[in-house]
């Protein structure tokens, strides 16, 4: 038999991501790739006895089917968080969502036809373009600094690019370069969206995980015109298994979303949902939250003192002030992929994301990217320390 498949498949290939969840269950690996939270700090006892509340107390409501745009209490909980965070919001402009990755391949159903150009980072969240990837656009990426997005690219994209459609960005502690974007160059995107008419996409899923300097305020609560569509999610901050997050935009937006969300899946569980809301209600989300950002501060900290101790000099790497990830930069030539195969894996037994795969379109082959978030810490010392000293040996430094 031959199946013969929709053309947007041609779009749709195995990713790193895939690839390191395989790899990341295999032992002998000390995996440094997945941005995955550490299962330590998962609150146990408290989403043990809120899913127990949610049967025993309200499993008639719990186990039915609800509406698609997400429990009711629940949105209102979400739109009182983010009116904490400088965004008011009724919970009628409030979509809950199978984690912030399904916003991705909803907002890009919604606004992207084949050809049109979505505008990113340069790199970008590799998730990102898996989502966008079946709506066949075209990419234009924006290189970054320590500041984020260059607005100078960004202002001669948009004038050079009128199918521009979307501004994909992920503005605090960016995945994978772990860089946040400043408050001037986040006032400077909001004026070129308006000026040009393209919508925003604020990709936010570790916004709650700063642990140094002064939180910036979103690009959400700079919008004045509805065109910025917010993501944010509770797998960083609660438990990725939940596969919770959310959507906030004006209401008409919304019920777009809202009908491409029944179309995917219906709804979320009734039940993670209910049980997400009895912990919001019943624990103290934030103290919870100030533990992870102390133990990743921390980690993070162990994981550069390593790095800078063992790896050759010509490496560089970012220093960010929240999120799960460092971005490593070697010098031109260096392919970090091909590294990894030939020799960090069977030598070291270390894994990382090799950067090529965070490109939109031209990728650069010397970069990778690591996570400090998962790994114990002996383990973040053993194998960066193993795989500096197999730099040193192959580079010669």
């Amino acid at each position: 038999m031959s199946t013969r498949l929709a053309s947007r498949m041609n779009h749709v290939k195995p990713s790193a991501i895939r690839e390191l969840l395989m790899l990341g269950a295999d032992p002998a690996i000390m995996a440094f790739g997945g941005g995955y939270p550490d299962a330590s700090l998962f609150p146990l006892e408290g989403l043990d006895a809120v899913f127990h509340a949610a049967i025993a107390e309200h499993g008639r409501e719990s186990l039915q089917y609800s509406v698609p745009t997400g429990l009711p209490r629940l949105r209102a909980q979400v739109a009182a968080r983010m009116a904490l965070d400088g965004v008011p919001c009724g919970a009628e402009e409030v979509l809950i969502l199978q984690g912030g990755q399904q916003g991705l391949d909803l907002v890009a159903k919604l606004l992207v036809d084949k050809d049109d150009v979505i505008i990113t980072e340069n790199p970008t969240f590799l998730g990102a373009l898996i989502a966008f990837n079946p709506c066949e656009p075209r990419y234009a990426g924006v290189p970054m600094d320590a500041e984020g997005m260059d607005m100078a690219v960004l202002e001669d994209v948009l004038r050079r690019e009128p199918r521009a459609r979307l501004i994909y960005t992920v503005p605090d502690f960016q995945n994978p370069t772990g860089v946040t974007m400043s408050l001037a160059r986040r006032r400077r995107l909001i004026e070129l969206a308006n000026q040009f008419d393209v919508m925003v996409l604020e990709d936010t899923p570790y916004r709650e995980l700063r642990y140094e300097g002064e939180t910036l305020p979103t690009l959400k609560s700079m919008d004045t015109e509805g065109r910025v569509i917010f993501l944010g999610s509770f797998s960083k901050i609660l438990a990725p298994g939940l596969r919770v997050g959310w959507a906030v935009a004006p209401a008409e937006i919304i019920g777009h979303l809202a009908l491409l969300k029944l179309a995917a899946d219906t709804q979320c569980s009734t039940l993670n949902m209910a049980a997400v809301s009895l912990f919001l209600d019943r624990y103290d989300v934030d103290a919870h939250i100030a533990t992870i950002r102390a133990t990743y501060r921390r980690k993070k900290n162990l994981m550069l003192d390593t790095i800078r101790r063992h790896f050759p000099q010509e490496v560089s790497c970012t220093d960010p002030a929240g999120g799960m990830f460092i971005w490593l930069t070697f010098p031109a030539g260096f392919d970090t992929a091909r590294f990894m195969s030939e020799h960090a894996l069977p030598e070291a037994r270390v894994a990382y994301v090799p950067g090529a795969t965070f490109f939109p379109t031209v990728q650069e082959a010397n970069h990778a990217r690591v996570s400090y978030s998962s790994p114990p810490d002996e383990v973040i010392v053993r194998g960066m320390t193993a795989l500096g000293r197999l730099l040193r040996l192959r580079m010669g430094g």
